[in-house]
């Protein structure tokens, strides 16, 4: 597999470090009680099991399949919801976790429908932010890391289900990437 990374982004040392402060971030956020995780899998499933062991309180985990990738490296500009099970949100405050952030559509997507759920109230967390203009607008709450606008795995992160245990976000060659 690291035969196929170009570079390494970002390594996993500094990946942890950052989400010990962000962890920081997230506990100050939010009212004391139990918090309710909505993880989209699978990219930030990683992210997610590391960021949450951080976090010192009650967590209530659910889990959301999205798709806008579509096993491509560039998003097909719809996002599916692939569950017909919907997390029961009414009247609570939620973090939603991803991956990255790249056109919004997926980050906008989720909220909007956790809002129209009932949530009280919608934070979120990605470990990565693309430095890009979006498809729709949104930002994170909370950004583990700013990036360009390259495509990267690694953390979570793949290409074509591959890659996702690297432990560090990289850039894969070119020549990995199949037409």
């Amino acid at each position: 597999m690291r035969n196929d990374i170009e570079r390494i982004l970002i390594d996993e040392e500094v990946i942890h470090r950052r989400l010990d402060t962000m962890a920081g971030e997230i506990e100050r956020e939010f009212p004391p009680g139990p918090l309710l995780v909505i993880i989209l899998l699978k990219g930030a499933l990683v992210f997610a099991a590391d960021l949450l062991r951080r976090v010192p309180r009650v967590l209530e985990l659910e889990c959301l399949n999205v798709a806008s990738y579509h096993g491509g490296t560039e998003s097909s500009g719809t996002v599916d919801f692939l569950d017909r099970h919907f997390p029961e949100v009414k009247g609570r405050h939620v973090l939603l976790l991803d991956d990255i952030l790249d056109t919004g559509r997926t980050l906008d997507a989720v909220k909007r429908r956790l809002l129209e759920e009932g949530a009280a109230g919608v934070h979120t967390a990605v470990l990565l932010s693309k430095d890009k203009a979006r498809a729709a607008e949104v930002n994170a709450d909370h950004v583990g890391f700013q990036i360009g606008d390259e495509f990267v795995v690694g953390y979570g992160l793949d290409y074509q289900g591959k890659y996702r245990n690297l432990p560090c976000v990289g850039v894969l060659k070119t020549s990995a990437i199949k037409g």
